[in-house]
């Protein structure tokens, strides 16, 4: 029988021109009769450590006072056999030649997207795929990966992939997981050193998945699974 996954998907340094070098798409993808379950465990973390159960968690926003929560979410993550992340890091951004290949950042965005999300589709299911919510082109570009991964698999009745939908991030406590482990891994791939709380995330990370974070991991890694992307000559895929 048919379930249905749920696919939470962020990014991190994605715009074009922010004179920032690393760019990293990731999703934390799980079965959606989990998801309950799952956001009500994240609740309880954050209720272990005095916050309350609707604040929002984000990388950003990790400081020494608040680096055990962040620690026990990354072992929520790695503890819970029903919780998987697929992630790319394009190294070198400023690298990239659109023009070379007569495409926009935004087509290349999308390739990009699809070569993320591709390898955790499997067509006897169905999933949902979720975005967060960045600015006044989301509901753009929502609709334009929905169009991208319907076709990609033949899927004209969105029978496998039912909706792309836009959240935002406090409405989602797996789309929030999904912000801390893309941002610990952009903090390692940017090679950060000044926020002392991040980098013991970042090693907690390393250790829970035997992975430096910065290397291409097996394609099928059950649970953290990555694709480090370099330029070759311009915006290809």
């Amino acid at each position: 029988m048919a379930e249905t996954f749920n696919i939470y998907c962020d990014e991190s340094c994605h715009l074009e021109h922010d004179h920032i070098p690393v760019m990293v798409l990731g999703a934390v993808w799980c079965r959606a009769a989990v998801v309950r379950e799952v956001s009500r465990r994240i609740r309880e973390i954050k209720e272990r450590h005095g916050l309350p159960p609707g604040m929002e968690i984000k990388w950003s926003k990790l400081s020494p006072a608040k680096q055990q929560l962040y620690l026990d979410l990354v072992d929520e993550f790695f503890g819970d056999e029903e919780l998987h992340f697929r992630g790319i890091v394009i190294q070198n951004k400023k690298e990239l030649d659109h023009a070379a290949f007569s495409q926009t950042h935004d087509t290349w965005y999308y390739k990009m997207c699809f070569t993320m999300i591709e390898p955790i589709i499997d067509p006897t299911q169905g999933y949902r795929v979720y975005l967060d919510i960045k600015d006044t082109r989301s509901e753009e570009k929502r609709r334009k990966l929905e169009e991208v991964l319907r076709s990609s698999v033949r899927d004209l009745e969105g029978r496998i992939i039912e909706r792309v939908q836009q959240i935002r991030s406090h409405e989602s406590a797996v789309m929030q997981l999904t912000d801390v482990l893309i941002g610990a891994i952009a903090y390692c791939n940017r090679r950060l050193t000044g926020n002392a709380a991040k980098l013991e995330v970042v090693k907690r990370i390393r250790q829970r998945s035997g992975w430096s974070l910065d290397v291409t991991t097996w394609l099928r890694e059950p649970k953290l699974s990555l694709l480090c992307w370099q330029p070759r000559g311009g915006g290809d895929v």
